[in-house]
């Protein structure tokens, strides 16, 4: 479901997440606010999804009709995990005010609750308070800080993706997120801008390595074009390629830790793809396996007969760094 109406949710669906061994109903919602304080991440669209919301009291108020919305479209036996998006962080006191905070807590209260914001706004006080609205003494709550770490290199971090902050304020968030209570799920990103396909699989196997101290849970988000991005401008130049599904399921193959992916826009010419005639065996493998992390669907995807495995390994072998893309 998307809305362009402060009086609904960006985006809510339902859906279903691993989470300590086991298969969930989870419902993913995306907040429309005002927006991120940072907003000049070159991959990022959500820059284009914010209101023009200036009084503090106007915010609260759509936020609360958004969680009305959710509730009455959502029943909340129907889910035992909430991801909560923004368009930008949901411990912004700015973009979210501390009384809708309370109301979505009250709103969620026993829930499994993974809420993403960047670095900057992780502080004690707001995660306690969010992580305390949210038990209802059963013992069935628990809260994740999500951050969008993308790559523990911080060259790639600040000239590739522009995100504004280094793998030390990460690791500094994630440190005051737990002490306050809560879990840290990271969320990497598999080839942002100016990346051969070969720099983009190192990085990315070297994030994992790197992250996996900090992190109680990893996501690898495989990078899409999002219309208006910088990203956009350079794919429509033919100076960059999303993806390779291939190089997805061999990092997820490759790494010592379970790393879900939700290979959003696979197979489309925008989103991660091969050459067309294996991407829907490949997004349903790699969306099985981050549910059940069984190696063995990776592991069958690896040995798949498509000739474009070879054109993949040629990229991976022969695209130069600062140059334009061997494929589309």
């Amino acid at each position: 479901m998307i809305s362009d109406s402060t009086q609904k949710p960006l985006a809510s669906w339902p859906g279903t997440e691993r989470y300590d061994g086991e298969v969930i109903p989870c419902l993913t919602v995306i907040f429309h606010t005002t927006g991120c304080t940072w907003n000049r991440c070159r991959m990022c669209g959500y820059k284009f999804e914010r209101t023009r919301i200036t009084d503090r009291r106007e915010r609260i108020h759509a936020l609360q009709a958004q969680l009305n919305w959710i509730v009455a479209h959502h029943p909340p036996e129907s889910f035992r995990m909430v991801k909560i998006f923004t368009s930008g962080s949901f411990f912004d006191e700015d973009e979210v005010p501390h009384e809708a905070r309370e109301a979505i807590a009250e709103a969620f209260k026993g829930k499994i609750v993974i809420a993403e914001s960047r670095t900057e706004h992780v502080r004690p006080e707001p995660v306690t308070a969010f992580r305390e609205g949210i038990d209802d003494g059963s013992g069935t709550s628990a809260l994740f800080v999500a951050m969008g770490l993308e790559t523990t290199n911080d060259f790639i971090r600040e000239k590739c993706i522009d995100k504004g902050h280094t793998f030390a304020d990460f690791i500094g968030a994630a440190g005051i997120a737990r002490q306050a209570g809560a879990g840290v799920k990271t969320y990497l990103m598999l080839k942002p801008l100016f990346l051969t396909e070969r720099e983009a699989v190192d990085d990315m196997k070297r994030s994992i390595v790197e992250a996996a101290p900090y992190s109680d849970l990893i996501s690898m988000n495989l990078c899409t074009i999002q219309r208006r991005t910088e990203v956009e401008r350079y794919w429509k130049q033919g100076a960059y390629r999303p993806p390779y599904l291939w190089s997805a399921v061999d990092i997820l193959l490759s790494a010592d830790y379970f790393v879900q992916s939700d290979p959003v826009g696979g197979g489309k010419i925008r989103g991660p793809h091969n050459c067309g005639s294996c991407d829907r065996e490949f997004v349903r493998g790699i969306t099985e396996y981050s549910l059940s992390g069984d190696r063995e669907i990776l592991e069958a995807l690896m040995d798949t007969s498509c000739t474009c495995k070879n054109e993949w390994e040629y990229v991976l072998a022969h695209e130069e760094p600062w140059c334009m893309p061997l494929t589309r």
